[in-house]
């Protein structure tokens, strides 16, 4: 059974919703609390397939919003040419920094930005689920040559 604490915040989303939590849904969020890397929806379909899972790929990208939305889930950076996702787990919220040189992922945390993208938020009444911040540029190593 998945951990308590996140399969109670995804039932509760799912109950808002009409939605129901069904076994796929729960075999997947098991799997993504196993999971201690960035991942994409196909490969997260193919690793429940290899498992033996029996779960659809629409079913896969369907309920990682949900995940998202319910902050089990975090948007991570990838390759650009599809959305990576990463537990919260452990770590909390962070953000992300990449090297567009080298490539190089750096993890960050700022209570100041979170505190001005909550005011900022605010300002316009806007209601925050989840988001997603990678700055882009060149890291330390890169600049130095």
């Amino acid at each position: 059974m998945a951990r308590g604490e996140e399969s109670v915040q995804l039932k509760a989303l799912l109950d808002s919703k009409g939605l129901k939590f069904t076994h796929e849904r729960q075999q997947l969020l098991e799997e993504i609390l196993k999971t201690k890397h960035h991942f994409d929806a196909d490969s997260l379909y193919e690793i429940l397939k290899a498992k033996g899972v029996r779960i659809s790929r629409d079913t896969v990208y369907r309920t990682l919003p949900l995940l998202l939305e319910c902050g089990v889930l975090q948007k991570s950076v990838g390759d650009g040419r599809r959305e990576y996702f990463e537990r919260v787990g452990t770590k909390g919220h962070h953000d992300h920094m990449v090297c567009i040189q080298c490539s190089r992922i750096i993890e960050f945390k700022s209570d100041e930005i979170e505190k001005i993208q909550d005011a900022v938020c605010e300002s316009h009444g806007f209601r925050l689920i989840f988001h997603d911040h990678r700055l882009f540029g060149y890291c330390q190593s890169c600049t130095k040559g």
